[in-house]
């Protein structure tokens, strides 16, 4: 953690040798009396690229107001900051017009000099850009369901069964009790968590998923959080309870998980003890979600849980008709999602980044199992890429008795500035995995690589609001592919989700390597249904599910990594070999200490996902 000036020390060639903060500024500054020199930090100003720190003590500096905030929200700070952004279009819209241009200095006296000199003229209004609607697809639940009516990009499952439901041999409810009076349930056998269970039981069987046995109840009652503020304590109870009922009776198909509140600690470390260590599904639910609700939000609750439940287990919850999926079943496809997550704002120095590559390994294209690896931290390029492409082509052939003729990448996360680094740096390896595939002779499949984008600036507005939604949004299925796209590229904005609240954002795709040549036409219409596939949902979703899963696979790896990336929660960075962060240390020794947490990341890291889950959603 950072250190006080009195106890900071670096070596100062003036004064010959290794002095503190607090001394140096008695003998350099000595009009500056420092006041706070042992329960304030100093501040290091220096460059990530400076070979030296500079620690100035934090009462000596001023932040200057308006500056933007780069650390980590809290969970009610990020909810203000959603609510306080979430502006309607029409508010968005006057803010630019009325206010942006102003503040650009593009006022209707400043438009007519100096650029005007130079032949150009600024618009004070949008410009206007042509766009279309693509249509949904059709889809059905239960083999032989008829098709569902889509409305506004969504639909109800109401006395609905699932394509395929998977089949749960046995199960366990697992109540995780706090001893601060906030646990719902007095232990396992208590009736109100029997009604639970048992209604939760009849969604899944009411919903295709083959259940044929009352669940196993386990409760674990938590140390208080003052006495225990990183949980290791309450993890490990949690880890010896799960290891001995498995030694016991075996593993069970899933772990029903119930937890009385949000936990940064709890939730992250039962998924790590689950995936990694023991191999077993696991479903979460908060108490107050479900507990003393209405029996409709009950139901709603639970049949999206059901969703993630049958994904899980291998199930098919809904499918497309044959047209819509005729631009990917016309061959032997295989449709991939790729993702770097990084370490954020609170994660000690050195952490890893985390990337995730899926992979369909089914005709309806709904299940996508997933590789993870940890790599270098802050690197955006994928260092293991074509190992990971092995791990997905070889599960493919091991389901279909073929590898696939033709590859469709989706990736993520990367800026329009990199699309030349994927170029140079991942296609290669995309191209060796195709090598290395174990085969009898040689295999090239057809390669296209989109690259999936949010972080851009572009948003659109209907003309007339015969083509906006109610909250005045443009409708789902709007693409738009000319106008503000780039002139030799191939590139398109597509909007196939509602705008629930706000001011709906297209996702920019861009294709950078394309040798399944398709057209602008089959290849928007088939990302826009594909988007309806998203499997936890009823609803088609803004990212292609693709990129949108090797993202939720990227979140949960760093459920694994959880004690390096949320060092700033209380005490989580005593974990890591009992040491501090690295402040009030040279340059040289951050360098050593960030290169230890990389290695101890690893460490932790182990083998990854459990050998019994990859073959499975289990990130979902």
């Amino acid at each position: 953690m950072p250190t006080s000036a009195r106890r900071t020390f670096f070596h100062c060639e003036e004064y010959h040798g290794k002095i503190s903060v607090e001394e140096y500024f008695k003998k350099k500054h000595p009009h500056i009396t420092l006041r706070h020199a042992d329960d304030l930090p100093v501040i290091d100003i220096s460059g990530p690229n400076s070979k030296f720190s500079i620690y100035v003590p934090a009462e000596l500096c001023e932040i200057e107001p308006g500056q933007p905030f780069r650390g980590r929200l809290n969970e009610k700070e990020t909810s203000n900051m959603i609510r306080f952004a979430c502006n309607p279009p029409k508010v968005n819209a006057d803010a630019i017009i009325e206010r942006g241009l102003p503040t650009l200095g593009f006022t209707p006296e400043t438009l007519s000099s100096p650029l005007s000199s130079f032949g150009i003229a600024v618009d004070n209004n949008m410009a206007v850009v042509p766009g279309r609607e693509l249509p949904p697809p059709r889809l059905s639940y239960g083999a032989g369901g008829r098709p569902l009516n889509v409305s506004n990009g969504s639909w109800n499952i109401v006395d609905v069964k699932f394509h395929n439901g998977g089949a749960i041999k046995s199960w366990w409810v697992f109540v995780v009790r706090e001893k601060d009076g906030r646990s719902v349930f007095s232990g396992a056998d208590d009736p109100i968590l029997t009604d639970l269970w048992r209604s939760f039981g009849d969604k899944c069987l009411n919903s295709g998923i083959s259940l044929k046995s009352q669940p196993v109840k386990l409760a674990q009652s938590l140390i208080p959080r003052a006495d225990d503020p990183n949980r290791q304590q309450a993890l490990d109870s949690i880890r010896q309870k799960i290891k001995e009922n498995i030694s016991q009776r075996g593993k069970p198909s899933f772990i029903l998980v119930l937890l009385s509140r949000r936990d940064n600690y709890i939730y992250p470390g039962i998924k790590r003890i689950c995936d990694v260590e023991v191999g077993v599904h696991t479903i979460h639910m908060l108490t107050d979600k479900v507990v003393g609700k209405d029996a409709n939000k009950q139901d709603q609750y639970f049949s999206n849980v059901a969703l993630k439940l049958n994904t899980k287990l291998g199930g098919i919850n809904h499918v497309l008709d044959p047209d819509s999926l005729k631009w990917l079943t016309k061959a032997k496809t295989m449709v991939v999602g790729m993702d770097v997550t990084h370490p954020g704002p609170g994660s000690i120095e050195g952490t890893p980044s985390i990337a995730a590559v899926v992979a369909s390994v089914d005709s309806s294209f709904v299940q996508f199992p997933a590789s993870l690896r940890c790599q270098e931290t802050k690197k955006e390029m994928i260092t293991d890429l074509t190992s990971m492409m092995i791990d997905r082509l070889i599960f493919y052939a091991e389901k279909n008795q073929t590898l696939p003729d033709r590859v469709f990448v989706y990736r993520d996360g990367v800026s329009e500035g990199q699309f030349n680094t994927v170029l140079e740096e991942e296609l290669p390896k995309i191209l060796e995995a195709f090598k290395r595939v174990p085969q009898r002779k040689p295999y090239r499949p057809l390669l296209t690589i989109i690259i999936c984008g949010k972080r851009h600036h572009a948003k659109f507005w209907p003309t007339d609001s015969q083509f906006a939604d109610r909250n005045g949004n443009t409708r789902p299925g709007t693409v738009v592919d000319r106008g503000i796209t780039a002139v030799f590229d191939f590139d398109f904005y597509l909007q196939a989700h509602a705008g629930l609240q706000g001011h709906v954002k297209a996702t920019h795709y861009t294709v950078v390597y394309d040798e399944n040549r398709l057209g602008a036409d089959e290849l928007q219409q088939g990302t826009h249904t594909a988007s309806y596939l998203y499997a936890r949902a009823t609803k088609a979703v803004s990212l292609v599910p693709a990129a949108y899963y090797a993202d939720l696979a990227c979140e949960r790896g760093r459920c694994y990594l959880n004690d390096f990336l949320s060092a700033d929660d209380k005490v989580s960075s005593s974990v890591v070999s009992g040491k501090g962060r690295g402040r009030g240390k040279g340059k040289a020794d951050k360098e050593e200490e960030r290169l230890r947490v990389f290695e101890e990341a690893k460490k932790a890291w182990g083998e990854g996902v459990h050998p019994d889950l990859r073959a499975s959603m289990f990130y979902i």
